[in-house]
């Protein structure tokens, strides 16, 4: 089995991914971040239209990984916040605007790690690459 087929196939992740379809989240992208580090095996990346829409996408999320056995751990920058976390100790969930999602580009930090996106998802490129993670790239490298 891929890393890939691990995402794809892990119950809970797919619980957290169509809880944040069902509130209409657009480019949801699933990290595989387990070779990567220890914190987490997962990492949810998802853009929000608004803070509203990005506390509803919290919310939903919280409820569905609650009813199906999984308790969060934390939540940070609930509010008008543009970038939310939601730790659920196997994936961290960040909920973003687009902007802060540009700025702080997790794809690009986390790049290497497998990566997989929701059906429904267009791929999110970056117009600008943003020096300090440019930086960062080349020295991973």
């Amino acid at each position: 089995m891929t890393n890939k087929d691990a995402v794809i196939e892990n119950p809970m992740i797919k619980v957290i991914t169509d809880a944040l379809a069902d509130v209409k989240a657009q480019d949801v992208q699933v990290l595989d971040v387990r070779d990567k580090q220890s914190i987490t095996d997962y990492m949810i990346i998802a853009t929000g239209t608004s803070n509203r829409q990005i506390n509803a996408m919290l919310d939903k999320v919280r409820e569905e990984v609650k009813k199906n056995g999984l308790k969060p751990l934390g939540e940070e920058g609930k509010g008008d916040s543009d970038w939310v976390l939601l730790d659920l100790d196997i994936a961290i969930v960040h909920m973003m605007t687009a902007s802060a999602r540009q700025f702080y580009d997790l794809e690009r930090l986390w790049a290497g790690a497998e990566q997989s996106r929701s059906a429904s998802a267009a791929h999110h490129s970056p117009e600008v690459a943003h020096e300090h993670f440019t930086k960062l790239n080349k020295e991973q490298q």
